[in-house]
């Protein structure tokens, strides 16, 4: 009877578990449908742009920690699709990463919902479609994650958040433009603020603008949607107080201007401090002479309530765009976290990790073969395969995809050569790697399923010695770090989330054209709590697309009437 009694106390105390877990995150259901618009035309050329639920950008999915996101898409294009959660986690579940690698495509037609827990993350975050050179075309959006009531934010709450999507914009058909890319002389033309042209520039129709009340603050949620440059943000007349990157609340710094890479997010405090007026919202390119070329420079307004007086006099001056050294001595600032992280509470402290693994990545530009040029990975360009390599591992132990670990992960692979450039990540260990940059641009390098710890910069060739200059005190952790041309990055990452995840540079250029791998992070033990199994609607293609290609007895603990399948390939090509 003793016994009875125990076990049924730990039935009520599982139930209480399960009931506060509950209690403490929302389900969040969203339908997008998902199409390309003609006359949208943000600069007045005409050009498809990609848009959802007929908006450009896309619909704000707010949500807050732990919550459960359920996004259904509905691919009403004439090309396959796919999205992916720039920095959001996907704990335990790659198989919502949405990337070529990871997923088979939306086929145009049908719709396939993603499935994903905001699990013990805050911030700032975006999505984008990641296949076939798309996100040239829109399609991207904005992500936040709110702490919950019962973890206190560090800095007062704001009057009011605003999202602002800047990136550089080609006026070409982004279908068109993934041949283009391969001539090195192929850049933007514009700089858009949530989709829009610049402020007073004789062929925008619509500009950006924010309206804020005196004496009040806002919180800016900035993030780099770009395809290639890097930007300088300011605010006329105001200063910036920057207060948290990518998930980490950063040390509390007030800037004037602020440079933000591709693929990076920022959030900044803004008080209306100023005389009642209308100011400039300014974003120029880094590494680029724009004193010709005004189109280059994205320009917004900061419109006070009740103002009457439009922006006047010249832009806001930012550094000079070739200044290097402002930009690394901004880094440096910004390596150090201000808060703990939002679940568990604990410190970002990595002074006494042990490295299981260094893997030294060298991005360059190459031409393979044929003459074709091409970016590479230790003179990898990756190639994209038929059967995503999360799908192949499933059903074939990735026999017939790709071979794992068969180039190296810290030197040269030799001359530039094609491959399906897959490494292994030691489970539970902790991961550097050091990402060099060959190039004479700005570069960004993303690694899905992690934040990672981004403990150093350098200039020139990265050695053992250079790990004495690391900040390993309280370094900040993000999803996307600024490679400085001729220089190198470090970060460290605990690899304790299985599954196959991509390790990329954030241009659009240079990946699309090879600059990317992906890392293995396996653990035997079948243990759902320890990697999530395929979702019931999981999707088919490729090798799989015919049944009789796969190990049949893989789809045992499949609920077979849900899996759908086509024979589209999910690359970017």
């Amino acid at each position: 009877m003793i016994f009875s009694n125990q076990i049924l106390r730990l039935f009520l105390v599982a139930i209480l578990i399960l009931f506060v877990k509950r209690a403490n995150s929302v389900e969040i259901l969203q339908e997008w449908h998902v199409t390309i618009d003609r006359t949208v035309n943000p600069v007045s050329i005409e050009q498809p742009v990609i848009l959802i639920n007929g908006k450009f950008p896309g619909p704000l999915i707010n949500a807050t920690t732990n919550d459960m996101i359920h996004i259904n898409v509905f691919n009403d294009m004439d090309e396959p699709l796919l999205f992916t959660w720039n920095g959001i986690q996907q704990r335990l579940n790659s198989w919502q990463d949405g990337v070529g690698g990871t997923n088979c495509p939306i086929v145009p037609g049908s719709n396939w919902t993603y499935v994903f827990q905001v699990k013990d993350q805050i911030g700032s975050f975006f999505y984008f479609p990641s296949i076939n050179n798309q996100k040239a075309g829109g399609g991207f959006g904005p992500i936040r994650v709110n702490n919950r009531n019962v973890i206190s934010v560090p800095f007062p709450k704001p009057e009011d958040e605003f999202d602002l999507l800047i990136g550089d914009w080609y006026p070409e058909n982004y279908k068109n433009l993934a041949y283009m890319l391969i001539d090195n002389f192929t850049i933007p033309d514009w700089i858009l603020m949530n989709g829009k042209g610049p402020y007073l520039f004789p062929s925008t129709k619509v500009y950006e603008s924010f309206t804020v009340a005196q004496g009040k603050a806002y919180r800016f949620r900035i993030s780099n949607v770009g395809n290639q440059w890097s930007f300088n943000f300011r605010i006329q007349n105001h200063h910036m107080l920057v207060v948290e990157t990518e998930g980490s609340y950063t040390n509390q710094i007030m800037v004037d201007s602020i440079d933000v890479h591709v693929g990076q997010s920022y959030s900044v405090l803004v008080t209306a401090d100023q005389n009642a007026a209308d100011y400039y919202i300014v974003a120029t390119p880094k590494m680029v002479n724009t004193t010709k070329l005004g189109n280059l420079v994205g320009v917004g307004v900061l419109h006070y309530l009740n103002s009457s007086t439009m922006a006047t006099g010249p832009l806001p001056s930012g550094p000079d765009p070739f200044d290097v050294q402002f930009s690394v001595n901004q880094a440096r600032w910004n390596l150090t976290t201000g808060a703990a992280r939002p679940n568990p509470q604990g410190t970002f402290n990595v002074r006494n990790v042990t490295l299981s693994q260094t893997f030294i990545l060298t991005g360059s530009r190459a031409q393979d073969a044929n003459g074709v040029p091409c970016y590479t990975v230790n003179d990898v360009r990756y190639s994209n395969t038929d059967t995503p390599l999360k799908l192949a591992d499933l059903m074939t132990n990735g026999s017939g995809v790709y071979e794992l670990d068969k180039f190296s992960t810290n030197s040269s692979n030799g001359n530039p050569r094609h491959g399906v450039f897959v490494a292994n990540g030691n489970h539970k260990g902790w991961l550097e790697i050091v990402l060099k940059n060959d190039l004479d641009v700005m570069d960004s390098w993303h690694l899905d399923g992690y934040g990672f710890y981004v403990v150093g910069f350098g200039d020139g060739d990265w050695t053992p010695a250079s790990r004495r200059g690391y900040n390993l005190y309280d370094p900040v952790v993000r999803s996307t770090t600024q490679v400085y041309p001729g220089s190198w990055t470090a970060v460290y990452a605990y690899l304790d989330n299985p599954g196959m995840w991509n390790l990329r540079s954030q241009s659009l250029r240079n990946w699309y054209l090879g600059q990317q791998l992906y890392v293995k992070v396996y653990d035997a033990d079948p243990n759902p709590a320890k990697e999530r199994p395929p979702p019931d609607n999981l999707l088919l293609c490729g090798k799989c697309f015919v049944l009789r290609h796969c190990d049949l007895r893989s789809f045992d603990a499949l609920p077979r009437p849900a899996i759908a399948h086509h024979s589209l390939k999910a690359t970017m090509k």
